[in-house]
């Protein structure tokens, strides 16, 4: 059952409307329910579907105003590669202590990176970081050639979306405080990214419906082709 608060907030939000982008952003703002600098969250619902291999979604976008949100990056590589990775800014790096260190249960990171061809010997912790959702990967740009790049795009603001059993997307795309433009640039650049990802087997509709939301609050529903007619 909703608190009090939330219910008082929610009645900001006209019943069965949908909203242009600007309006939610601004919604959201107000029905922020949280005391803390609470983020702001995207969910999609995607026309996919997920028994099909090639209808699934995971790739990345770089978000202009980043998250707000530290990130916590670690780097599986050889020796020769560990201080390129930290002077770019991992937290740890290396290879054959790293892994032991993850094998034993540290988890104190949010994104893991790695070289082609460190993978093979990623399999012992491939479990682990794949519960999480951090195993790297091709497709999320994870597995790299370049540490100091993706290490920097990472803490900058690259976000990875991943479709998940049900057809939808969820990601954190800024802090509530940000100010309206920067919050619009950022969902701009997220809602092209995920826009022009789509499988070329859908012949329906693409994105069903879109919601933005708090990290405590109610969500506010979009628009959904007039969203993407303005951010195109």
């Amino acid at each position: 059952m909703p608190g009090k608060k939330h219910r008082k907030v929610a009645e900001l939000i006209e019943l069965g409307k949908f909203y242009s982008l600007d309006e939610a952003i601004e919604l959201v703002k107000k029905v922020s329910t949280s005391k803390f600098d609470g983020s702001l969250e995207i969910h999609l619902n995607l026309g996919i579907d997920t028994a099909q291999a090639d209808q699934q979604l995971r790739k990345t976008v770089n978000l202009p105003h980043g998250t707000g949100k530290k990130v916590r990056v670690i780097a599986f590589c050889n020796e020769e590669h560990v201080k390129e990775a930290k002077t770019a800014g991992a937290s740890e790096a290396g290879k054959e202590e790293l892994i032991a260190k993850v094998l034993g249960g540290w988890m104190d990171f949010d994104k893991v990176v790695a070289t082609p061809d460190v993978m093979k010997e990623l399999g012992k912790i491939a479990k682990v970081l794949g519960q999480k959702g951090l195993m790297p990967n091709p497709k999320s740009g994870t597995v790299t050639t370049d540490l100091a790049k993706t290490i920097g795009d990472l803490q900058g603001g690259m976000v990875e979306f991943r479709s998940d059993k049900q057809g939808n997307l969820h990601n954190i795309v800024g802090k509530v405080s940000f100010d309206t433009k920067k919050l619009h640039d950022n969902l701009a650049a997220y809602l092209r990214a995920v826009n022009e990802s789509r499988p070329a087997t859908i012949k329906g509709t693409f994105i069903k419906s879109i919601t933005l939301a708090p990290s405590m609050g109610p969500g506010v529903h979009l628009e959904v082709n007039e969203t993407i007619k303005s951010v195109k």
